[in-house]
C-alpha cells in the first residue's frame, strides 16, 4: 500500500488539543481506461448522489468543488456542464470494539458502475484507545454529462477522535476532499494511505 503525506496547514487548524495524531485517509480510486484525456478540464457540476439530499452534505460538496477547480475544472451550472460529480457521504462512530455505527449523513452504498464494490469497504483500525472516533467515508463519481459514462470513481475513509479539530464538518470535509483528489486522477484500482500532517 502506498503512503503519501497531505499538509493541512492551509486549513489553519490547531491539532495541539487532539489526544492522538489523526490517522491517515485511506483513498481508493478507479479510472476508466479512456478517461485520461477527459479528466481535469472543462465545466463540471457537483451534486448530491441519488438519495443524498441532505444539508449536512453541503460542506463536503463545497470541498469537492474546490478540489476539482484546483485540478483544472471550472465549476458550472448543471445545464452547461460537460461532466457531473456525484457526492455520497457516510459519517459513523468507530467504537473501541471496531464497531461502526452511522451518525446522521447518508447510508453508504455503491455510487458508480466502473469499479464499484471492488476493493472498497476495507476495515481500518486507526487506534485511539478506548475513545470513540468519528469516521467519514466519502465517495465521488465523475460522469460524462451527455452519456452518463463513469470516468472516475473514488472513496476516502478517515477517522479521528471526536474531540479533534478535524471532526468539525468543514475541516473534515476539506481534509477528506484534499486527500481524495491528491495526485488526481491516480492509478486505476489503487488504494493509498494519505497521511494528514499538522
Amino acid at each position: 500500500m502506498i503512503r503519501r503525506t497531505l499538509s493541512v496547514a492551509a486549513l489553519a487548524l490547531s491539532l495541539a488539543a487532539c489526544a492522538t495524531a489523526p490517522g491517515p485517509v485511506e483513498v481508493t480510486r478507479f479510472v476508466a481506461p479512456t478517461a485520461s484525456t477527459q479528466l481535469a478540464q472543462g465545466p463540471i457540476f457537483v451534486q448530491s448522489a441519488a438519495g443524498e439530499d441532505n444539508l449536512e452534505l453541503a460542506p463536503y460538496k463545497a470541498a469537492v468543488a474546490a478540489e476539482l477547480v484546483r485540478q483544472g475544472y471550472r465549476e458550472s451550472a448543471r445545464a452547461g456542464a460537460g461532466q457531473i460529480a456525484e457526492v455520497r457521504l457516510e459519517r459513523y462512530r468507530l467504537g473501541s470494539d471496531g464497531g461502526r455505527n452511522p451518525v446522521s449523513v447518508g447510508v453508504g452504498g455503491s455510487t458508480g458502475s466502473y469499479g464499484s464494490g471492488v476493493g472498497l469497504g476495507v476495515g481500518i483500525n486507526l487506534g485511539g484507545g478506548s475513545r470513540n472516533q468519528l469516521g467519514t467515508e466519502m465517495r465521488v463519481v465523475i460522469r460524462d454529462a451527455a452519456s452518463s459514462q463513469v470516468l472516475w470513481e473514488g472513496r476516502a475513509d478517515f477517522a479521528v477522535a471526536e474531540n479533534s479539530a478535524l471532526a468539525d464538518r468543514v475541516a473534515n470535509a476539506q481534509t477528506v476532499a484534499a486527500a481524495l483528489f491528491s495526485e488526481f486522477p491516480g492509478n486505476n484500482g489503487e488504494t493509498v494511505q494519505v497521511e494528514v500532517a499538522e
